[in-house]
């Protein structure tokens, strides 16, 4: 619940805030998985921007307790090919946001692809990695994934970098003690990147998740491969996208993380 000592925002419209998002992340220059934008309509006045990685109902039971108007996520309701009938989970979900007449607004490989508050951008930036500034700064479909340099090390010390800064233990497929400086990267499940990323010359690849055919990949091409968990890679855009807008509109803003050990 809202505290009441805490200074009040002033609202904005639901147009105001979609605009703003649309402006910022520019959907229309991507083919999706999903609908982009607006996925449930809420009240029409904003103050409170919540944003969170999944839409999940505890995220959404959280934002409402917290007396959010609007949720932003990076996976979001709808997918290509889903089940259309709403029943169980979806039920549960999509109840919980009309009763609480709360705006769910998602965006997924726009907010992916950001060149400075995107998830592959905000997790380049705690990783050390600067992106190329030229043609070799992006690779693979949609140019989606990330490449740049970082000084010289050990793979094993970038895992053990990549494992401090996300929290959780990461699988590493490759020679532990080659050096490397060429990072690629691309948040949540890109294992199917990972042949653009040695095609584009990189040392390492940095992603979400791991496939049986990358461990392969890994050992026979020499690229070393590290699968940091799909949640724990996409934290970060998300909330700095909130924070920026919210900034931009003068809204109350609150990242919550709930946790997934995927």
């Amino acid at each position: 619940m809202h505290d009441p000592s805490a200074p009040l925002s002033l609202p904005v419209s639901r147009v105001q805030l979609l605009d703003a998002l649309d402006t910022l992340l520019q959907p229309s220059r991507f083919r999706d998985y999903g609908p982009n934008g607006l996925q449930v309509e809420g009240r029409a006045a904003v103050r409170k921007l919540v944003t969170g990685v999944t839409a999940s109902l505890a995220l959404i039971e959280a934002a409402r307790d917290a007396g959010a108007d609007a949720v932003l996520v990076h996976h979001g309701l709808f997918w290509r090919g889903q089940e259309a009938r709403v029943t169980g989970w979806m039920k549960q979900r999509l109840a919980c946001l009309l009763q609480a007449d709360i705006n769910l607004l998602a965006y997924h490989l726009p907010l992916d692809a950001h060149p400075e508050l995107g998830n592959n951008a905000q997790l380049a930036l705690r990783l050390g990695v600067q992106p190329y500034a030229d043609e070799r700064g992006r690779f693979g479909e949609q140019s989606l994934g990330f490449m740049g340099e970082r000084p010289m090390g050990s793979v094993s010390a970038l895992a053990a970098e990549v494992q401090a800064s996300l929290g959780r233990p990461v699988t590493l497929v490759g020679e532990a003690e080659r050096l490397v400086s060429r990072v690629a990267l691309c948040t949540g499940g890109a294992q199917s990147y990972f042949e653009a990323a040695i095609a584009a010359g990189a040392d390492v690849f940095v992603t979400g998740e791991i496939s049986e055919p990358q461990a392969h990949y890994a050992r026979e091409s020499g690229v070393a491969y590290i699968a940091c968990g799909h949640h724990a890679s996409e934290r970060y855009g998300v909330a700095a996208v909130g924070a920026h807008v919210a900034a931009q509109l003068g809204l109350e803003h609150l990242f919550i993380d709930i946790d997934n050990p995927a």
